[in-house]
């Protein structure tokens, strides 16, 4: 399955900060990169020249990474959480035994959550199992393995970013 036209939900913040490094990677940082590279091609034989390959691969990244946000933002839905209701919704952190382990995560995009909580996307095998559970819901879901791993939905909260 492929998520590359998939509305992802973000936050107001998630969605600047997002929009200022998209905004950082197509203006300074490819004029750095070019740079980088112009002074690179100088050095001379550009085979066994390790600058002008680093700063080639440098460039690659931030090429993609403007792709990816790119898409990101097009397809964004800016807002607030949704309020918890007790049902597993996109933004909401749920709390749930995932084979007899309590674990707690954001269903949504890693580029809204802080470093603090493990994000699973709605369109993980995890994801689609849980998406529209409500609390004390159990159902099981193939992972990647090919195992079925069994889920219980223990709670679900708001998202306080």
């Amino acid at each position: 399955m492929s998520d590359t036209t998939a509305t992802t939900w973000l936050t107001q913040e998630s969605y600047d900060r997002l929009s200022a490094e998209l905004a950082e990677l197509e203006g300074p940082a490819r004029l750095d990169i070019a740079k980088k590279i112009e002074a690179a091609r100088d050095e001379g034989d550009l085979k066994e020249n390790g600058g002008y390959h680093a700063a080639k691969d440098e460039q690659g990244a931030i090429e993609a990474r403007i792709r990816q946000l790119t898409q990101l933002l097009r397809n964004a839905t800016v807002g607030e959480p949704p309020a918890a209701s007790g049902v597993v919704e996109i933004g909401t952190v749920v709390t749930a035994k995932i084979a007899g382990d309590p674990t707690t995560f954001l269903l949504g995009s890693r580029e809204i959550a802080d470093d603090d909580i493990d994000v699973y996307p709605a369109t993980s095998a995890l994801g689609e199992a849980i998406l529209g559970l409500k609390v004390g819901d159990s159902t099981t879901y193939t992972a990647p393995s090919g195992k079925e791993i069994a889920v219980e939905v223990t709670k679900v909260e708001t998202y306080r970013g």
